[in-house]
């Protein structure tokens, strides 16, 4: 059974930066593509970023420049680098990966609060 466990939120200054992680298992196979998604409240859930397994990479336009997205060194495990932290950042993270042929995966989620 496919898991995803994402860490790294919290609570940070506006112009301030957090680092979130995704780790996946359960699978013998390499993950084709992983992506971060955020819903804020009240919001539809949207696509920050996105990576391939080639390390093809893809953001939202309001993240631009302020976030980095990559694949660790380890299996099937994913970063978001984020900096210049807005208060319209805050949003509940989602780590999102697709294995070819198969669903989509995703995890619980990790609350990040960017205070004005």
């Amino acid at each position: 059974q496919v898991q995803l466990v994402e860490s790294g939120g919290g609570l940070v200054q506006a112009g301030g930066s957090l680092r979130l992680s995704c780790a996946g298992s359960g699978t013998i196979f390499s993950f084709s593509a992983m992506g971060w998604y955020r819903q804020a409240p009240g919001k539809q859930r949207e696509l920050v970023a996105g990576i391939t397994s080639g390390g093809i990479t893809d953001y939202s336009d309001s993240v631009k420049g302020r976030f980095t997205i990559s694949r660790g060194n380890v299996k099937n495990t994913m970063f978001l680098q984020m900096n210049s932290l807005k208060p319209e950042d805050t949003a509940v993270y989602y780590c999102n990966a697709k294995i070819v042929g198969t669903v989509d995966y995703w995890g619980k989620g990790t609350l990040v609060t960017v205070s004005s």
